[in-house]
This record gives structure tokens, C-alpha cells and sequence, in this order.
């Protein structure tokens, strides 16, 4: 065996090593398979699929509240329509959505679609300043060649006029969770 070292010392470093990297290995993959159902992938309306998001499977889903889309049902559940301009995806959530959530604003959603492909969302997000728009829809619009910098005009303004600027807020709600109004120092 000449690749293997001369020296005792030497050789019994090599079996250590060789002995040591598939535990490490298995340990670090075992540890990566186990985070994936932790992951919570983001998509576009036009990018949710069967087979990116099927029914069950919990990701955030995110885009601009549709103009007239937003309607109380019974047993107080919320039913809107979030879009990227590209497809609409119909959103239902039981509970009190933040009270930054409006038509035309931009908003992240985390929940599930159901099997007749209507997503049940656990948890509404919604942040604003006068030209907010969530960083993943941004960067989705960008991609797409759709984003309209600051000074233009963009196809996703409303004619509500802008809110007063009060420094950045953040809030989130959840079924049943209470949320502070306070300012984020992000």
C-alpha cells in the first residue's frame, strides 16, 4: 500500500480521519433532511402550481390585494384575492386582519391550499410606508421586468391617497393572536 503514510503516527491520523467524515456526513445530512419541514417557501400567484404547492403543503404566499376583491363571509372569515398582475389566487382567513391591510396593498400570506385550490391562510402580514411592497413581491415584479421604480408611475398604485408618514410599522396578525401597534426599529 504505497499511498498510505509511512510513520505510525501519521497512518493512525489517516484512520481517524476516514473513520470520522461519513459520521460527520451522515450527521449533516440527517440534519438537512430533518429542516426541510420547517422550510416555508414564498411564491407569486402565477407561480403556485400543483406540483410547487400542493394541497396540505404550508408556504407564504404574497402579491398586492386585488381592487374589490375583499369580502366578509359568515362566522367572520375574510375571502380576498392577491395578484402579481400575472394570475390571482383567492385567499381565505378566519380572524382579524391587520389594520394596515387594504385594497391594493401590498401583503404575505402563510397557510395551505385546499384540495378546490383555495388557500386557507393562518397568518396575514402586512407592512406599509407610503411606497411599501413586500421584498419577494418586489423582486418577483423585478424579474418579470413589471417593477416600476420610484418617480414612475406604477400599474399596482390605487387611487386611495397615500397614508400620512409615520415611520415604518410592522404588524402581524394571527387567528386569534392580539397585536401591538407599536413602531418597528428595524
Amino acid at each position: 500500500m504505497s499511498w498510505l503514510p509511512k510513520s505510525p503516527k501519521a497512518r493512525r491520523r489517516l484512520w481517524i480521519v476516514a473513520a470520522v467524515a461519513p459520521v460527520l456526513a451522515l450527521a449533516v445530512g440527517l440534519s438537512l433532511w430533518a429542516m426541510t419541514d420547517s422550510v416555508t417557501y414564498f411564491f407569486s400567484p402565477s407561480e403556485v402550481t400543483e406540483e410547487n404547492a400542493p394541497a396540505g403543503r404550508e408556504i407564504r404566499l404574497g402579491g398586492l390585494v386585488e381592487t374589490g376583491s375583499v369580502e366578509l363571509q359568515d362566522g367572520g372569515e375574510v375571502a380576498f384575492a392577491v395578484t402579481d398582475n400575472a394570475a390571482t389566487t383567492r385567499i381565505i382567513f378566519q380572524g382579524d386582519l391587520p389594520d394596515l391591510f387594504r385594497e391594493g396593498q401590498g401583503i404575505v400570506a402563510q397557510g395551505s391550499f385546499e384540495a378546490d385550490r383555495t388557500f386557507r391562510a393562518s397568518e396575514v402580514l402586512a407592512k406599509h410606508d407610503e411606497t411599501y411592497m413586500p421584498r419577494e413581491v418586489a423582486d418577483r415584479l423585478k424579474a418579470k421586468g413589471e417593477w416600476k421604480p420610484d418617480g414612475e408611475a406604477s400599474a399596482y398604485s390605487t387611487s386611495m391617497p397615500p397614508a400620512a408618514p409615520t415611520g415604518p410599522m410592522t404588524e402581524t396578525r394571527s387567528a386569534g393572536t392580539p397585536v401591538t401597534n407599536a413602531p418597528s426599529r428595524l
